[in-house]
């Protein structure tokens, strides 16, 4: 069996080991066996509580940021329109991982199906890639109306959003694909448990008795196409944003524009940190139990979903406002 030392968050980097102590021989199987968070068993129904408390919020949180942008015209346009798309991304990537993460916790549920399993591994990973894709087409729209702002109506006009939400949601499902399709070549005959409460590429491959370099070396290319190009995108738009923004005459204007894309820039920083963290840590803390990397990696999948609207929420005027607005008109 070979050991790679690659796990595609797309682009979080996760160590990862299986024990001798839990090989049995069989051929493929019908089902895997999922661990939850291993060496932490027992502390499974109190972790449940947070991971709980986040899947609410970002349930929650989402639904009210489409609920206002649906209801208020006024927000009727490509920032919002992204935003939309980044609240619907966010909602189906917590529910691909939390609802079978809770019954783990809960109902010590561990059984999945390997068709389940392989349909999990392409939702977490074609919605990250999709998030991705989002992030990059909101900077582009910040770059344009804040560089180009006479022509930024007659830039990105609705079909033109239109195009650019297709494309991302066409990029993040189908250079995603080939994955899970990868997986399921591999002849399994070594053990069906899984030390990881949702079905993670690395995790699912490495029990594979196969040479299963393909699968590696197209999650690294997934990595680089993906949250590289991404990231460098990103950054150039917001070099030449900043550009523009230092460049204004007074404080005041060039505060109030930096206020206008500070959401984005947290936001965008809540979703690519934390795989730089990964990153960083199983490069340099080869030592860290194997629980906490778990843990680590998880909360990276489901600390976005939490985040985005609540970021939004409270960074975006227009929303914040319309919120406010709503619950003083259902007060009196």
């Amino acid at each position: 069996m070979q050991a790679t030392p690659f796990c595609l968050r797309v682009g979080h980097l996760l160590p990862y080991s299986m024990s001798g102590s839990n090989t049995t021989e069989f051929t493929n199987p019908s089902t895997f066996i999922l661990l939850g968070i291993p060496g932490l068993e027992a502390a499974h129904v109190w972790i449940s509580i947070p991971f709980c408390t986040m899947y609410i919020i970002a349930i929650l949180a989402n639904f009210t940021i489409l609920f206002i942008v649906m209801t208020e015209p006024s927000l009727h346009g490509p920032m919002y329109y992204f935003l939309c798309m980044l609240a619907i991304t966010d909602l189906v990537l917590s529910t691909s991982i939390l609802p079978k993460t809770l019954s783990i916790f809960w109902f010590n549920s561990r059984e999945i199906d390997f068709s389940a399993c392989l349909t999990q591994m392409y939702f977490m990973y074609s919605f990250s890639a999709m998030e991705s894709g989002i992030f990059v087409a909101m900077a582009f729209d910040r770059y344009v109306a804040i560089c180009d702002p006479l022509r930024h109506s007659t830039i990105l006009t609705n079909p033109m959003v239109a195009k650019i939400s297709l494309a991302v949601v066409l990029r993040g499902g189908v250079v995603i694909l080939p994955i899970p399709i990868l997986a399921s070549q591999w002849p399994y005959c070594t053990t069906n448990i899984i030390p990881q409460p949702s079905c993670l590429h690395i995790a699912v491959v490495n029990l594979a008795c196969a040479d299963t370099h393909v699968s590696s070396y197209y999650s690294l290319f997934v990595i680089f196409c993906v949250m590289g190009l991404d990231g460098i995108f990103i950054t150039l738009s917001y070099t030449q944003i900043l550009r523009a923004i230092f460049s204004l005459p007074t404080k005041d204007a060039r505060l109030k524009t930096f206020k206008t894309c500070g959401s984005h820039l947290f936001v965008i920083s809540a979703f690519y940190i934390p795989g730089i963290f990964i990153s960083l840590m199983n490069r340099f803390a080869q030592n860290v139990p194997l629980y906490f990397h778990v843990l680590v990696a998880t909360v990276s999948f489901l600390m976005p979903p939490m985040l985005n609207p609540i970021i939004y929420g409270v960074r975006t005027k227009q929303i914040r406002d319309r919120l406010l607005r709503l619950f003083t008109h259902k007060g009196a």
